[in-house]
């Protein structure tokens, strides 16, 4: 039988992950992205991968690009909403969705996202944008 005090040193979890540029240019060592800052990357990199972009995973990413040369309307934001909540729950467990806003730019020719989440095991709610643009 385990102590009532024994919950109370929990080993906190940290992430990391690399960078996409992977070298410091002044130390030439690899830039470790911690905790928060890692999960933001990789909904980032979750968000603007295609499907079939990646060998062996052909499955993977959100594949926005079909949306984004759609007509800008409600039904299009409301699309890429879904496209987005699904790509996160579907590729990074680490993150638990609480919004999704998606709002069009139309004298950019863009969408612009707010993603606000939880990390797993902590409270605090992180937010950040992404645009999402048009590239041939």
């Amino acid at each position: 039988m385990s102590s009532p005090t024994a919950n109370i040193f929990k080993k906190s979890v940290s992430y990391s992950d690399f960078r996409s540029d992977l070298l410091h240019p002044a130390k030439r060592d690899l830039i470790v992205l911690q905790n928060e800052d890692a999960i933001i990357r990789s909904i980032k990199n979750i968000l603007l991968t295609n499907k079939y972009e990646r060998p062996f995973r052909p499955d993977f990413g959100a594949n926005l690009s079909a949306l984004l040369f759609e007509n800008i309307s409600a039904f299009t934001e409301l699309e890429i909403k879904k496209t987005i909540t699904s790509a996160i729950n579907n590729y990074e467990p680490r993150a638990n969705i609480i919004s999704v806003i998606v709002s069009a730019a139309s004298d950019i020719n863009a969408y612009s996202a707010t993603i606000v989440f939880s990390v797993i095991n902590k409270i605090d709610p992180i937010t950040f944008n992404v645009i999402l643009n048009r590239v041939r």
